[in-house]
C-alpha cells in the first residue's frame, strides 16, 4: 500500500508541476504577446501536417481543430510529466528532473523557429524560458519528496508526505492564478486596443442593403453575417493582438516610392465601404465558410498608384504579422474591383480574429491568395521571384472565387410537413453575381428558384423555392447562374487545390 501511494503521489506531482508550468508560461504569454510554448509547437505541426491532413481537419473538424489541438499537445506534456513524477517516485530523482528539463528545452527551440505575432526577441522567448523555469523547478520540489527519509510513524520509508502536500499546494495555487489571470488581461488588453481606434467615415460610403435582399424565411442564412458568426480559417492558435499605435505597414518592392505607414498614416487616405463576401478556398461544397460583410479600407489601387508599380511586376507578396505570406495577382488590385486594406467590418473596428487593426479584402478571390489578415508588410514582386504559404503545400497560385450554391432550409436529414413547402438558401459568384438559381426535386426537371434582390455582384444572393411536398422522403438539389450566364457545374472536386465545385443537395422526409 505505501508503495501504491508513493507512486500515486509522484504521478499526481508531476502532473501538478507540468500544469503550474504550462498556467504561468501563458500568463506569460499573454503579457508579452509572445508565444506560449504550447502554441509554439501547434504551429510548427500545422506547418508541417501534410496538406491533407490540413485539409481533413477543416473539414472534419472546423473552427475546433485549434482547441483541440491544444488540448492534444497539453495531454502529451502532462502525460510525459505523470510519468517523470512515477520515475521519481521509485528513486530516478535526476532523470525526472531531465525530463522537465528536456520538455522545456523542445518548446523553446520550437518558440525560436515558429512563427510567431511577437516582434521583440525577448517577448518571443520569455513565455518558453519561465515556463522552463517553473516546469524543472516545480519538478525538482515534487521530488525532494522522494528523498530517502528516516522512517517516521505513519509515513511510507523514502516519502515526506509533508513536504510533498505544502509543494504540490503551492505549486496548484499558483497554477490556478496564474490560468484565472489569463482569463481576464488578455480580454481587458483587447478591449483597450481595439477602443483606441474609431472607425472612420468613408469619403466613398455605401448605399443601403435592399430590404428585399434579406428572405422572411426561418433558418436561413442572415444576408449580413454578424462578426462573431463570420467564419475563421487561419494557421494560428492565439490570436495577434497588435497595438494599433505600434502598427505600421511597409509598401516596397518593384516600385517607384517606397512607403511605410502608420495607422493613421493609411486611414488619412481616401476611404471607401462596400458589402463584399467573402470565401474560403477551404470550403467543401454546400459548406459554411463563407460570410458577408460590410468593410471599410483604403483602395489597394490607390496605395499602389502612389508607390509607383514599375514595369514586369505582376503579383503583389504580402505578410501577415507572424510571418505567414499569400500571393495576389497585381491585376486583381489594379482592374477597378474594390479590393482594400480593411480596418473596419460591420461598422465596428475589425475583430482581433479578422485581422485588427488592418487585413487585405479583395473580391472574387479566395482568401488564402487575398484575404492577409493583421498585414504589416506589402512587395510588389513577380510570381516568378518568390513562393507563398499555402502555394508551398499544394495550392494554385491564382484562384478566382467558382460559381456556387447552398440550401440552407431544409436541412439535411430533418423532417418537414408534408404539402406546402418551402427552400431557402444562397448563391455566390463575386464579381459576376447570381443571375438565376434552380431547384430539383428528387429526379425531376430543374425548377426555377426565386431570388431576393441584389446587392451588389460582390456579395453573395438569397433564393427561396416552394413546392408541395408529398410524404416520403426527398432529395432537394440546388444549381446557380452567374451574371455572365455560366451554369454551376456538377463536376466534383475537392477543395485542393483551387477550390470545391459540385451541387449541393439535402435529403429529408415529408410527413
Amino acid at each position: 500500500m505505501a508503495t501504491r501511494v508513493r507512486r500515486s503521489a509522484g504521478v499526481v506531482g508531476g502532473v501538478v508541476a507540468a500544469g503550474a508550468a504550462l498556467a504561468v508560461g501563458y500568463l506569460v504569454a499573454a503579457v508579452t504577446g509572445g508565444p506560449w510554448p504550447v502554441d509554439a509547437v501547434g504551429v510548427q505541426v500545422i506547418d508541417l501536417a501534410p496538406g491533407p491532413v490540413k485539409d481533413w481537419a477543416v473539414r472534419e473538424l472546423g473552427t475546433a481543430d485549434r482547441p483541440l489541438l491544444r488540448v492534444g499537445i497539453c495531454v502529451v506534456l502532462v502525460v510525459v510529466a505523470g510519468i517523470a513524477g512515477l520515475i521519481a517516485s521509485r528513486g530516478g530523482r535526476r532523470i525526472a528532473v531531465g525530463l522537465a528539463t528536456g520538455l522545456g528545452v523542445v518548446g523553446l527551440g520550437f518558440a525560436i523557429f515558429s512563427r510567431s505575432a511577437a516582434s521583440g526577441v525577448v517577448d518571443r522567448l520569455l513565455p518558453s524560458v519561465v515556463t522552463l523555469l517553473v516546469a524543472v523547478g516545480g519538478m525538482f520540489l515534487v521530488t525532494r519528496a522522494f528523498e530517502p527519509q528516516a522512517p517516521q510513524k505513519e509515513q511510507p520509508p523514502g516519502f515526506d508526505r509533508r513536504r510533498f502536500l505544502v509543494t504540490v499546494s503551492a505549486l496548484a495555487v499558483v497554477g490556478a492564478a496564474g490560468w484565472t489571470a489569463t482569463k481576464v488581461l488578455p480580454v481587458r488588453a483587447g478591449d483597450a486596443l481595439r477602443e483606441k481606434f474609431r472607425v472612420p467615415r468613408p469619403a466613398d460610403p455605401a448605399g443601403p442593403i435592399p430590404a428585399a435582399a434579406q428572405v422572411d424565411v426561418p433558418g436561413v442564412t442572415r444576408f449580413v453575417t454578424p462578426n462573431p458568426k463570420f467564419y475563421r480559417v487561419d494557421t494560428l492558435l492565439e490570436v495577434p493582438r497588435i497595438d494599433p499605435d505600434d502598427w505600421e505597414l511597409r509598401i516596397h518592392g518593384m516600385v517607384d516610392k517606397e512607403l511605410r505607414l502608420s495607422l493613421p498614416d493609411l486611414v488619412d487616405r481616401r476611404l471607401i465601404e462596400r458589402d463584399i463576401t467573402l470565401t474560403c478556398v477551404s470550403n467543401e461544397v454546400g459548406g459554411p465558410y463563407v460570410g458577408n460583410a460590410r468593410w471599410i479600407g483604403v483602395p489597394v489601387a490607390d496605395l499602389l498608384a502612389e508607390a509607383g508599380v514599375r514595369s514586369g511586376a505582376d503579383a503583389v507578396k504580402s505578410t501577415s504579422v507572424d510571418g505567414l505570406t499569400i500571393g495576389t495577382p497585381l491585376s486583381a488590385l489594379t482592374d477597378g474591383r474594390d479590393a482594400i486594406l480593411a480596418v473596419a467590418m460591420n461598422g465596428e473596428p475589425l475583430p482581433f480574429e479578422h485581422g485588427f487593426p488592418v487585413r487585405m479584402v479583395v473580391p472574387g478571390l479566395y482568401g488564402y491568395v487575398s484575404a492577409t489578415k493583421w498585414i504589416v508588410d506589402f512587395e510588389v514582386t513577380r510570381f516568378q521571384d518568390f513562393s507563398a504559404y499555402w502555394t508551398d503545400r499544394g495550392w494554385s497560385v491564382e484562384a478566382p472565387i467558382k460559381t456556387a450554391s447552398r440550401i440552407d432550409v431544409p436541412k439535411g436529414l430533418s423532417t418537414i410537413k408534408a404539402g406546402p413547402a418551402v427552400a431557402a438558401g444562397v448563391a455566390w459568384a463575386q464579381r459576376r453575381g447570381i443571375k438565376k438559381v434552380e431547384v430539383r426535386v428528387d429526379d425531376g426537371e430543374w425548377q426555377p428558384a426565386k431570388l431576393a434582390a441584389e446587392d451588389t455582384i460582390d456579395t453573395w444572393r438569397q433564393w427561396t423555392f416552394r413546392w408541395n411536398a408529398t410524404p416520403g422522403m426527398h432529395r432537394l438539389t440546388v444549381r446557380a447562374t452567374n451574371g455572365d450566364g455560366e451554369v454551376q457545374t456538377a463536376d466534383q472536386a475537392s477543395p485542393r487545390p483551387n477550390g470545391s465545385s459540385g451541387l449541393h443537395d439535402v435529403v429529408f422526409t415529408a410527413e
